[in-house]
């Protein structure tokens, strides 16, 4: 009786496992700014408690808080607009030589591998085509609807109409005391991720364009920008900033060692702060294996798409710690954790 039960309990958990997935690509327009905004919330968690003890308002307080994501906002606003500006002015004639290089470049591809190329018309030109307008509005529209739902989850969570550490202990921990200490260590270990990527991504960031201002690559602001925001998808950001970095200086530079060393520099800059010095900032006590951060990748990234690229980690860390609480998951916890950490259940 005992073994069927235990059977109907596993064949339960592989429909239910599928379909809780499918919910949450169904339902992304709200879990997506709903996650996101628990995460910004965590981060600003401990300003509140600290406004709270100096008898500040709550209302005062999340507004101390809106006003900083306000400016944080504000200033990302004015870099991509400053970048933007930096683009159109340019006058050194890069999308000629990109038009002429890349030209020869799909001619090439065409003679040996048979590509399909069309010649006529600009290459650079075909982005900007009609058909591709509606698309671009669209994504507009999209990306400013989730920005104001984030807004509005934030202000939630932070006014505590949403208590995460209430929902965590009415629906999977089930105990008070270890609750508070499971929500203790998610609020440590996400705050440390979230702090921790901003400052490696802002250094990523800043050295990428002061090598693009060393060797006189175009749009420094730009790319600089650019690898700070695509680094905050892990591994994966480091080699698509590298690779598109690189393709731009070879439209722009010359094949020489100029170019060589130019994408030896960034390449160095994402080894230096995301290799080397990330790691020592999170800690061992952090560590994920590495097989289990690619599949978290591709699984959220499937589900979610960017959002879920970037989310893919600190969910990973929010799943683990739960998994640690409770005897039968521990394995698996181990699992996510790598070989070189034993799992201390919270007491």
């Amino acid at each position: 009786m005992l073994e069927e039960r235990r059977t109907t309990n596993i064949l339960l958990l592989f429909i239910v496992i599928p379909l809780v997935f499918y919910l949450l690509k169904l339902l992304s327009f709200i879990f997506i700014p709903l996650i996101s905004s628990m995460f910004i919330a965590l981060l600003f968690l401990p300003l509140m408690r600290w406004l709270r003890k100096r008898n500040v308002p709550r209302l005062v307080s999340i507004l101390i808080v809106i006003t900083l994501i306000g400016i944080g906002v504000f200033v990302a606003v004015e870099l991509v607009q400053l970048s933007s500006r930096q683009i159109l002015s340019n006058n050194t004639g890069f999308f000629g030589k990109a038009e002429v290089k890349i030209n020869h470049l799909m001619l090439y591809l065409q003679e040996k591998f048979g590509v399909v190329y069309n010649t006529e018309g600009n290459i650079i030109g075909q982005f900007f085509q009609k058909e591709n307008i509606g698309s671009t509005f669209d994504f507009i529209r999209k990306f400013a609807t989730n920005i104001l739902m984030i807004v509005f989850f934030t202000i939630l969570w932070l006014s505590e109409s949403i208590n995460m550490h209430k929902v965590m202990n009415n629906t999977i921990l089930k105990q008070k005391h270890t609750s508070i200490k499971a929500f203790m260590k998610i609020e440590k270990d996400l705050i440390t991720f979230i702090k921790v990527k901003f400052l490696v991504s802002l250094l990523t960031g800043v050295f990428t364009g002061l090598a693009c201002v060393f060797f006189d690559v175009s749009f420094p602001i730009f790319w600089g920008l650019f690898a700070f925001l695509i680094n905050f998808v892990q591994m994966v950001g480091s080699f698509i900033s590298v690779i598109l970095l690189s393709i731009f200086a070879f439209v722009e530079l010359e094949p020489t060692s100029t170019l060589f060393f130019f994408i030896l520099s960034i390449s160095g800059v994402q080894v230096l702060f995301g290799a080397i010095l990330e790691p020592i900032f999170m800690g061992k006590s952090f560590s994920i294996n590495v097989i289990t951060v690619l599949i978290m990748l591709m699984l959220w990234g499937f589900i979610w798409g960017i959002p879920g690229l970037i989310m893919a980690i600190p969910i990973t860390v929010f799943i683990k710690i739960i998994l640690e609480q409770f005897k039968g998951t521990k394995v698996i916890a181990s699992l996510l954790s790598g070989p070189e950490r034993s799992i201390k259940p919270l007491k």
